[in-house]
């Protein structure tokens, strides 16, 4: 099975050029795995053969592969230190751009938008928000949750250093919530692959959180490499709970700013 696995990763790279041949091998097996039941395929060879025939299947098989699964103000100690120690400095820069890489299905951006809008920055900054999952972009773009979910979030956002109430950035209709698209007016969206593709902004603050777990080390010290030349001098760099710089090719070209964070600063 290991041998078809790959054969179906090479397969999606030279079709389709998305490249999966450097994710965690564990993580993409059991992706894999469940999407085989959820398919209707009887092995992973005849997922390939429906992949390769078919580009409905290959989306459909996008969704297991990519995992669009977040939330908003996730792990509300990390955007409380962004408000606190990197949000000061952002106000000493006349305009500010930021990069949220793997921004899945748009939690994460209107959380950084509500951030910058609170502290009076979100006018001037322009967020580049990117994933290599067109469905989920187009999700992002739509900034429309279920209720259900919203509700869980309000406590993320009151931890988070919240200063309003978190119902004034949504309208609620019929069990779901349309956030402001003010939040979005200054959000371009793209299609990026930080496996393939290379940078396309200096900017002043990357976030990618909850991505790089999924990436084997090459593939992490490679996207590693993209923020690090994104970044302008003194930058700042924020990941997930479970990921750091340490061990890292870049580990050098970084300095810690809060490690409990993962927020770093461009040396």
């Amino acid at each position: 099975m290991d041998i078809e696995i790959k054969l179906l990763i090479e397969a999606i790279y030279l079709t389709y050029s998305y490249d999966f041949r450097d994710y965690s091998g564990a993580s993409v097996k059991r992706r894999i795995l469940h999407a085989l039941g959820q398919m209707e395929c009887s092995s992973v060879s005849s997922l390939q053969a429906r992949v390769l025939h078919e580009p409905t299947a290959f989306m459909e098989l996008l969704q297991y592969l990519t995992i669009p699964v977040s939330e908003m103000f996730r792990d509300p100690e990390h955007f409380l230190a962004l408000r606190r120690e990197v949000v000061p400095l952002l106000k000493t820069y006349p305009s500010v751009k930021v990069w949220i890489a793997g921004c899945s299905t748009g939690e994460e951006v209107y959380s950084m938008a509500i951030l910058l809008r609170e502290e009076g920055l979100l006018e001037r900054t322009i967020i580049y928000a990117t994933d290599i999952n067109p469905t989920s972009l187009e999700k992002a773009k739509q900034g429309i949750y279920s209720m259900e979910n919203v509700r869980a979030y309000t406590q993320n956002y009151q931890r988070a250093g919240g200063t309003r109430s978190f119902a004034d950035y949504y309208t609620a209709a019929y069990d779901r919530a349309i956030f402001d698209s003010s939040l979005r007016a200054n959000v371009t969206f793209a299609d990026h692959s930080l496996a393939t593709d290379s940078v396309f902004s200096e900017t002043q603050l990357v976030s990618c959180r909850n991505v790089l777990i999924y990436f084997n080390k090459g593939l992490q010290d490679r996207a590693f490499g993209l923020f690090h030349e994104s970044l302008s001098h003194r930058g700042f760099l924020m990941l997930g709970s479970k990921e750091t710089l340490d061990f890292s090719a870049y580990s050098s070209r970084f300095d810690t700013l809060t490690r409990p964070e993962r927020i770093y600063r461009k040396s």
